[in-house]
């Protein structure tokens, strides 16, 4: 399966209602995942940019990598089965069943290493398993 992105009209209708700072930081977000894992096929899903393993069973959510989304006026990467990745520097936050959130406040949060280890860690989760 192609892995698919979306075009920047589609990217700004979606952050047209986002805080400016937020929209810049969903942008680099946006990058980092992209940089970390460029197999993954991107769309917008749960108001939110989708980044999913498109060959897995259940597309975007079977195979959900992460989510960038604003909640509450504030970016943040959420992790639909961030409830089984490990977090040793105990980033995530949230009590559902299974989606966990990290806040991303500036620049400098997504240049943190263990950003970039969830992003890994939920490449290799397999939800099935």
């Amino acid at each position: 399966m192609a892995t698919e992105r979306l075009h920047p009209s589609q990217i700004a209708g979606l952050t047209r209602s986002w805080p400016e700072g937020e929209r810049e930081l969903a942008l680099a977000a946006r990058s980092l995942v992209l940089e970390i894992a460029p197999a993954l096929s991107e769309t917008i899903a749960f108001h939110s940019l989708c980044y999913f393993k498109a060959d897995a069973p259940y597309g975007a959510i079977g195979g959900n990598v992460c989510l960038v989304s604003v909640q509450g006026g504030k970016l943040e990467l959420a992790f639909l089965h961030g409830a089984s990745l490990a977090d040793p520097e105990h980033l995530l936050h949230g009590d559902g069943k299974a989606k966990r959130r990290v806040a991303i406040r500036s620049a400098a949060d997504l240049q943190r290493p263990a950003v970039a280890d969830l992003i890994r860690a939920a490449v290799r989760h397999d939800p099935t398993s």
